[in-house]
């Protein structure tokens, strides 16, 4: 891996963490191992990388549950649940008033 320095960036993170660079170099070779309980057999085929565009295009990744997966096999599956859950809620905080409005129209 390369570093780059940054005197600015030493400086702070002396103040944060009262560790200079030296010092935290000095330290014995840091274990970037995974950890144990990761199965590596699983993890064969992954590209590094893989979802770096879209995260630096503003799109969100979650993670959702195996259950909840198999409701919601792909993005637009869950836009749209997630459209009408925001379409609900911003409905039910609306004044009754303007509720009443909002249904007229739409009827």
């Amino acid at each position: 891996m390369i570093y780059e320095w940054d005197p600015a960036k030493a400086a702070a993170n002396l103040r944060r963490h009262k560790v200079s660079f030296t010092e935290a170099a000095s330290v014995k070779k840091i274990n970037d191992e995974l950890r144990a309980e990761y199965d590596l057999s699983q993890l064969k085929g992954g590209v590094r990388g893989k979802y770096y565009k879209r995260a630096t295009a503003g799109t969100n990744l979650v993670l959702i549950e195996p259950a909840l997966a198999k409701a919601f096999p792909d993005s637009d599956s869950v836009n749209r649940a997630s459209r009408l859950l925001l379409d609900a809620a911003s409905s039910a905080a609306m004044p009754s008033r303007q509720r009443r409005t909002r249904l007229k129209r739409t009827a």
